[in-house]
């Protein structure tokens, strides 16, 4: 099968790449290699080109059975004015892929998500039940009052994983846009019967992470700071529940989506969570990369934004249902590895 990989260059791109290749796939990759050292595990070289432009675009598509659509700008940005920079990548991006592939008579999508378009995730009260969380407002978080609150009794929430058919709810520019990826690939299908599986990636880590950039992950992050010789900072009080899924394991779940969307006939939109299912808290993120690599230990520094999620974590329950998707890298392992 010959598959494009759009963002191949990339973190998780260059990881799909090398699976792909090492199931016997041809692969074309497409990056703009234009935001920091680009991974590029694999040889050769992806076409360096601007998935916005659709002559580089059709250029790639030639002979394609099936498309990875890896290309974004990620993270949660730094202010407001790089809202035009996301949505030119990640909506016009989709949106002229989509085009392009339609007019290519390509109808087999693999979507980059991300958990991000669930908002502040999901979460029951011990009175109440399943309830929406209240916003946290900034005087909660300045007196140490971390958890999400009841919209009915003001009470402390306890988070629940989250599933597929939770409401997206997003909080952010880049949520925004990653929604807005889904429903472009949505409303695509739809109207060329094509068949799309979004992955919605959880906390995605590994070697090869971007760093030293305000738009790294946490765990990315805190390898920076112990590589420096510093403690890693952890706002809030570290209680913050994630789901680290390790970056080979996202790529197997893409290796897994594209051959079985290769066999779809009818269309589809199918939205999977990538995740590990074994959740753990930033601080324990901290403090177990700080033992693997010797490093002091970390700092609690309390504060944190009140438009960040407190927990988000996710059930990859239909993920195992839909692609035989199991995670193989155990979470002391996979940081070893980082």
């Amino acid at each position: 099968m010959r598959v494009l990989v759009t963002g191949a260059g990339g973190f998780i791109g260059s990881a799909i790449t090398d699976q792909l290749r090492a199931a016997g796939h041809q692969v074309v990759g497409l990056d703009l290699l234009d935001r920091g050292t680009p991974t590029n595990r694999t040889e050769p070289r992806p076409i360096t080109g601007d998935v916005r432009d659709p002559a580089v675009v059709d250029r790639a598509l030639a002979g394609v059975d099936v498309v990875c659509h890896q290309a974004a700008m990620v993270g949660v940005g730094v202010s407001v004015a790089d809202l035009p920079d996301y949505t030119s990548h990640n909506l016009l991006g989709t949106a002229t892929l989509l085009a392009r592939m339609a007019a290519a008579g390509v109808r087999r999508l693999v979507l980059a998500s991300s958990m991000v378009v669930y908002g502040p995730g999901g979460y029951r009260c011990p009175v109440d039940g399943p309830v929406r969380p209240l916003p946290r407002r900034p005087a909660d978080l300045a007196a140490g009052r971390y958890e999400h609150r009841c919209p009915r009794c003001d009470g402390d929430l306890i988070d629940v994983p989250i599933d597929e058919d939770t409401p997206a709810d997003p909080q952010n520019t880049y949520a925004v846009t990653k929604h807005g990826q889904e429903l472009l690939a949505a409303s695509w299908a739809r109207e060329i019967d094509g068949a799309v599986t979004a992955l919605r990636y959880h906390n995605v880590y590994g070697p090869g992470m971007p760093r030293d950039t305000p738009y790294a992950g946490v765990a990315a992050i805190f390898r920076s700071e112990l590589a420096a010789g510093r403690p890693p900072r952890v706002y809030e009080d570290g209680g913050q529940r994630r789901d680290f899924v390790y970056v080979d394991d996202v790529a197997r779940a893409n290796l897994l989506a594209i051959e079985r969307i290769a066999t779809i006939d009818a269309p589809e939109f199918v939205p999977l969570n990538i995740a590990s299912g074994d959740p753990h808290t930033v601080g324990e993120l901290a403090t177990a990369l700080a033992q693997v690599t010797g490093g002091p230990a970390p700092v609690i520094v309390g504060g944190g934004r009140a438009t960040d999620a407190r927990h988000i974590v996710a059930s990859p329950t239909r993920a195992h249902r839909v692609l035989n998707y199991t995670p193989q890298t155990p979470f002391s392992l996979g940081l070893t590895r980082l």
